[in-house]
C-alpha cells in the first residue's frame, strides 16, 4: 500500500508537470511560429491526457483489496498503459503528417533563438522526470510509471530532433530540415508507443515475465536447503506494485505440519526478501515418494529407499510445470 500511494504521488507530480510544459511549448510556438515546435506542443496534449489518466490509474490500484476485487485493482494499470502507448503512437504519425505538411508548405520564422532555449528546457526537465518515472515504476513493479517515463522520455528525444532541425535552419536556412528530423523522431516515438502497448497486453494476458522467472529460479538454486526436494507448478501474476507468486513444493513425507509449514515460511521470507514484500507467495507442500530419492540432497534421510543419483537443477523449464520429481540427463 505504502509503494502505491508512492507510485500516485509521483504520477500526480508528472500530471502537474506535463501542463506547465505545454503552456512553455505553446509560448515558444507563439515566438516563433514554427510548425515543428507547434507539433511537439501537440504532442504535449497528449503527455497531459496520459498524466491525467496514469493519476487515476494509480488511484484505482492503490485501493486496498475488497469483496468485489480479492486481488485488488492493480490490473487497471495495464489499461492505463496500454491507452498511453496508443496515445504515444497516434502522436507520432500526427508528427509525420504536420512534418510533411510544413515540406509541401513552408513559412519564414522567427525568434528561433528564444524558441530555441524554450524547448530545449522542456527536453531537459522531461527527460529528468522520465528516468525518475522509470526508477520508481521499476523499484515499486509499477508499469503505469514506467509507461509514463517511457512517455516523457520519447517526448525528450522528439523535442531535441526538432531543436537539431531549427539549430541547423539557423546555420544553414534551409527549412526542410525540421520536417525531415521530425519524421525520423516521430518513427523512434510510434515504436516506443507500441513497445508499451505490447507491455501491456502481456500484463492483461497474464503472459509470462521471463526476466522475473530467470532471477526468481537463480535465487532458490543458489540458496536451496536439503528438505526442499523439487519444485514445480510455479506461476507468477503482476497486479500492479503487487507480485501474486504460488507454487509447490515437495518436502520429506514424514515432516509433520508444523516442520513442513518452517519450510514454506523459509522459501517465502527468502523470496521477499529479495522481491519486497509487496510479493504474495502462495505454497502448496507435497510429500516426496520412492522416485524423489534419486534426486534429493538430504544425506542424513533414514527413510531413503534409492541412492542418490544427481541433483536437479531447477530451471524455468522444470519449475514452471507439472513435472515434479522429473530426472533430467
Amino acid at each position: 500500500m505504502q509503494k502505491a500511494l508512492y507510485n500516485l504521488k509521483v504520477q500526480k507530480i508528472i500530471a502537474g508537470l506535463s501542463v506547465l510544459l505545454f503552456i512553455v511549448k505553446i509560448v515558444a510556438w507563439y515566438l516563433t511560429s514554427s510548425v515543428a515546435i507547434l507539433t511537439d506542443a501537440l504532442e504535449s496534449i497528449v503527455n497531459v491526457i496520459a498524466g491525467l489518466i496514469g493519476v487515476y490509474s494509480l488511484y484505482v490500484s492503490a485501493k486496498p483489496k475488497d469483496y468485489d476485487h480479492p486481488y485488488g485493482h492493480g490490473k487497471v494499470e495495464f489499461i492505463s498503459a496500454a491507452i498511453e502507448g496508443t496515445l504515444i503512437t497516434v502522436a507520432g504519425f500526427i508528427i509525420i503528417y504536420e512534418a510533411v505538411n510544413n515540406l509541401m508548405h513552408p513559412h519564414n520564422l522567427k525568434q528561433l533563438d528564444y524558441g530555441i532555449l524554450l524547448v530545449l528546457t522542456t527536453a531537459v526537465i522531461n527527460f529528468i522526470a522520465g528516468a525518475l518515472c522509470i526508477k520508481t515504476g521499476k523499484k515499486n513493479n509499477s508499469l503505469a510509471l514506467i509507461a509514463s517515463g517511457k512517455h516523457l522520455q520519447s517526448d525528450t528525444w522528439s523535442t531535441l530532433g526538432i531543436v537539431v532541425g531549427l539549430l541547423l535552419i539557423l546555420a544553414t536556412r534551409v527549412y526542410w530540415i525540421d520536417s525531415a528530423v521530425a519524421i525520423v523522431f516521430a518513427f523512434i516515438i510510434i515504436y516506443t508507443g507500441y513497445k508499451i502497448v505490447r507491455s501491456s497486453v502481456a500484463g492483461i494476458m497474464d503472459e509470462a515475465d521471463e526476466a522475473l522467472l530467470k532471477k526468481l529460479v537463480t535465487l532458490l538454486n543458489t540458496n536451496r536447503k536439503k528438505n526442499w526436494i523439487d519444485l514445480h507448478n510455479l506461476r507468477i501474476i503482476k497486479y500492479g506494485a503487487t507480485l501474486h507468486m504460488d507454487c509447490h513444493l515437495t518436502v520429506p513425507w514424514y515432516l509433520n505440519v508444523h516442520e513442513a509449514h518452517h519450510e514454506i515460511e523459509a522459501l517465502s521470507a527468502l523470496v521477499k526478501n529479495e522481491f519486497g514484500e509487496s510479493v504474495e507467495l502462495f505454497v502448496h507442500s507435497d510429500g516426496c515418494l520412492d522416485f524423489s530419492c534419486s534426486i534429493c540432497i538430504k544425506n542424513d534421510c533414514a527413510q531413503r529407499k534409492h541412492p542418490f543419483v544427481k541433483r536437479l537443477e531447477w530451471t524455468i523449464e522444470n519449475i514452471s510445470g507439472d513435472n515434479k520429481h522429473a530426472l533430467t540427463a
